[in-house]
């Protein structure tokens, strides 16, 4: 094990979180807590045949619970992937869900958790993240799910959520109910040190898309604003380190409170970012952290009239000089460090698709909690601008 200062610690917000280097040993137990003796561990194809989920796997199965394994999840997981999954764990006669990789399995996890059991007329969609939509479910037909995040940037370890494509119309929806929130998360950072470079990246620029996009939010949120703040603070100083230098167990662990850091926050709001992000990702299956990563400084160019002060005062707390413009420049510079594209373009987005993406955008959540209201046409600007 590499030389670390990472401390074990059980954490109990917004769930009962278990901190700490090799802390996946305790899987099993948790699991056998909340009553479930048969799970089905939902991953993606990559991390299907990595050491880790092998490891998680004969924890599961030292403890007579099993090693069911279901894989097939896309990047951008739609309902074909959700309808196998529930397939998988209705056939092996499951009870539970352990949720294990990065925001794509997470997501696809609670999915199926949610679905497995609720009345052949309800569609996912009828409980996308509407009003009280999510009194539609029957909660007590609701799986219990264990996530266990591999990467260091969603968050969906501590959400109430999860986002799915809608493969037909390529449209991302938020699915909501109280009962997705994972009764233990077991946030492990040893996990995250087999990342490749990219994802990394991607997904660290994700948590501080959140962290930024929540602290830029006009809603009135103190207690998510200072955790914004801080969450910051966190991936300025420990995102270079860990892409520099995978093995650094104390700065991965940052990172994992980086990234539950930001998804709680985001309770505030998220704004431009995540609402150019969404239909980019659904339409080009392009990674969403680093989707994030590319438009970020032109979101805060389309900002800046409303959240210059505030940005201001987020650049004196981080340690950053020159108020705004140096707060934008380390954004800059912490992207040519990542080595995250330049623009959309680079990307493969076509100019000849903006208007569809446009409309796509005013219709995602996101867009409302924005500093600057977004309409038709600053919204098509900025996506030229992205280009």
């Amino acid at each position: 094990m590499t030389a670390h200062n990472v401390p074990n610690r059980n954490w109990s917000y917004p769930t009962a979180i278990k901190f700490g280097v090799g802390r996946i040993s305790e899987l099993a137990g948790h699991c056998m807590a909340h009553g479930i003796t048969k799970p089905l561990l939902v991953t993606d194809r990559a991390l299907a045949s990595l050491p880790i989920t092998a490891e998680a796997l004969a924890v599961l199965k030292a403890a007579g619970l099993g090693d069911a394994l279901f894989s097939q999840v896309d990047p951008n997981p739609n309902e074909i992937n959700m309808a196998e999954g529930i397939a998988a764990y209705r056939a092996g006669g499951h009870d539970g869900v352990v949720a294990f990789g990065g925001g794509s399995a997470l997501d696809l996890g609670k999915m199926i958790a949610l679905m497995a059991h609720q009345r052949a007329d309800l569609s996912v969609w009828d409980l996308e993240d509407i009003d009280d939509w999510y009194t539609r479910a029957d909660a007590d037909a609701i799986a219990p799910v264990i996530a266990v995040p591999t990467t260091a940037g969603t968050g969906s370890e501590v959400g109430r959520a999860g986002v799915l494509t809608n493969s037909a119309t390529h449209k991302k929806k938020i699915i909501f109910h109280p009962k997705l929130m994972p009764v233990v998360t077991i946030c492990d950072p040893a996990l995250t040190v087999g990342m490749p470079k990219f994802i990394t990246a991607g997904t660290g620029m994700d948590a501080l898309a959140h962290c930024l996009e929540a602290y830029c939010s006009p809603f009135y949120h103190p207690m998510s604003q200072g955790i914004a703040l801080e969450g910051m603070r966190l991936v300025f100083e420990n995102l270079p380190k860990v892409y520099d230098n995978p093995n650094d167990l104390d700065a991965r662990a940052h990172m994992m409170s980086a990234a539950a850091m930001g998804a709680v926050a985001f309770q505030k709001g998220l704004g431009a970012i995540h609402s150019l992000s969404h239909p980019i990702g659904a339409v080009y299956n392009t990674h969403h952290g680093t989707t994030n990563a590319v438009v970020m400084p032109m979101v805060l160019d389309f900002n800046r009239s409303a959240i210059e002060e505030r940005i201001e005062k987020a650049a004196a707390y981080l340690g950053i000089a020159g108020g705004f413009d140096g707060f934008r420049a380390a954004i800059m510079d912490l992207r040519s460090k990542l080595a995250i594209p330049a623009n959309l373009t680079a990307m493969g987005v076509e100019a000849a698709r903006l208007d569809e993406l446009t409309e796509m955008a005013l219709e995602d959540p996101s867009c409302g909690g924005n500093p600057i209201e977004m309409t038709r046409e600053n919204t098509r600007a900025l996506f030229a601008a992205c280009m």
